[in-house]
């Protein structure tokens, strides 16, 4: 039994939200450095506008935010609400974990993974791009955790990386031969991966089928507003980030709701 097991209930999830807050705030780091090839081990944190140092005072998530009203403490430029709303997200995050799967190694696993797509999902709808630090770092880790505290299981871990990359790249490589150009990106490959190391062979898959349906639909949208002209470009790793999310928690509703939607 883990000491965190022995808290009472509500305890615990006064601790997952904090633990969840403070992991929020690395997150933003890692969505602010990663795309511009910066370390998000080193340096202390500055104002993007005058290049302040943030004190460790001004850093703390949500309260400093609202404290400071919303802007540096130096220059008086806004700082962006989606600092504290990716805090409070992954907060939020650290709570339904520990609700779902128990206040076991299992919820911090599940956690990790949540908190990863999220990141990706910020960075790829901004940049376009999906660091190898967070897609094939993550996805070694998910086949360790597979191994040692998930119910997936090491080889069904290899089994769902294996099958999640093969299937995109398959589909990547069809689309270039067929049209000459690529339409996606091989970051969305390695994602694919990271995915089904965590999930497992079925719900990779299901992660891309709904992943591409939300695509399509957003996608269509974009199109709709530009009068259907012009190649639209859709942040896939967002959608795949999206789809894992539903999948991990409503993976069963979400096959019968796909196979209702492939019925004549």
């Amino acid at each position: 039994m883990n000491a965190f097991a022995l808290l009472p209930a509500p305890l615990q999830l006064a601790a997952a939200a904090l633990g969840g807050l403070v992991f929020g705030s690395f997150l933003n780091v890692l969505v602010h450095r990663l795309p511009r090839d910066q370390s998000p081990w080193t340096g202390r944190s500055r104002c993007p506008k005058c290049e302040r140092i943030v004190r460790w005072y001004e850093n703390i998530p949500v309260l400093s935010f609202a404290a400071l009203r919303g802007r540096c403490a130096g220059c008086r430029a806004p700082i962006g609400w989606r600092y504290p709303l990716v805090e409070i997200a992954t907060a939020l995050l650290g709570i339904v974990c520990v609700l779902r799967f128990g206040p076991g190694p299992a919820a911090g696993a599940y956690f990790l993974f949540l908190a990863a797509l999220l990141a990706i999902a910020l960075i790829d709808w901004d940049f376009q791009i999906i660091p190898d630090e967070l897609s094939l770092g993550l996805g070694v880790v998910g086949l360790v955790l597979a191994a040692t505290v998930l119910p997936l299981g090491l080889w069904r871990g290899l089994l769902g990386a294996a099958i999640g990359a093969g299937f995109l790249w398959g589909i990547a490589a069809a689309y270039k031969a067929a049209r000459g150009q690529d339409g996606m990106g091989f970051g969305d490959v390695k994602m694919a991966a990271m995915i089904g190391a965590f999930l497992g062979p079925l719900q990779v898959l299901l992660t891309i089928f709904v992943a591409a349906f939300l695509g399509s639909v957003w996608g269509a949208w974009l199109m709709a507003r530009r009068g259907g002209s012009g190649r639209t470009l859709v942040a896939f790793g967002t959608f795949l980030a999206a789809s894992a999310a539903l999948c991990l928690f409503w993976g069963d509703a979400l096959r019968i709701w796909y196979a209702g939607l492939l019925q004549p």
